[in-house]
């Protein structure tokens, strides 16, 4: 296990001990509203593990090499960022998503630029933006979205 997992882990105890010498019923109503959170989420981290799960089975890694790895190029970066502006997936989702594209061979330009078209440009909630900022404001923000979002990914790319 990683010592910064370990670390906040042990950090989480500490402040969970404090909070129960210092108020226990405000501690214990916490940790019930904590354990509600976390149930309400399970079938979602569930859901992570399954998808996860049967993207890494049936994509081979040469695969997702070809389409977003390095010689992929800008098209591969267009591409998956096209795919995270259309998808309509929540966030908590696409990270091991993204950790298995990584893991599979995929460059850093193209997963954040998949990550952030993901959560900045929402294609499938146009109808919905359209009608509550109008068409010129919601065509204006999901296009700047999605040249900040590549922007972002190509940044990330050089850095990284």
């Amino acid at each position: 296990m990683k010592s910064a997992v370990i670390l906040i882990n042990a950090l989480a105890v500490v402040f969970l001990v404090f909070a129960f010498f210092k108020d226990r019923e405000k501690t214990r109503r916490s940790i019930i509203v904590a354990a509600r959170s976390f149930l309400r989420i399970l079938p979602l981290v569930l859901m992570i593990i399954v998808i996860v799960g049967l993207f890494s089975s049936f994509i081979p890694p040469s695969e997702i090499m070809k389409f977003i790895g390095a010689q992929a190029g800008w098209s591969g970066i267009l591409a998956i960022a096209a795919l995270g502006a259309v998808l309509h997936i929540p966030a908590l989702v696409s990270y091991p998503l993204a950790a298995a594209l990584l893991q599979s061979g995929a460059t850093i330009a193209p997963v954040a630029a998949f990550i952030t078209t993901l959560t900045m440009v929402g294609i499938i909630t146009l109808p919905l933006e359209i009608k509550e900022l109008g068409i010129k404001l919601t065509i204006l923000r999901n296009s700047l979205s999605f040249i900040l979002a590549v922007t972002i990914a190509l940044i990330m790319g050089m850095i990284l």
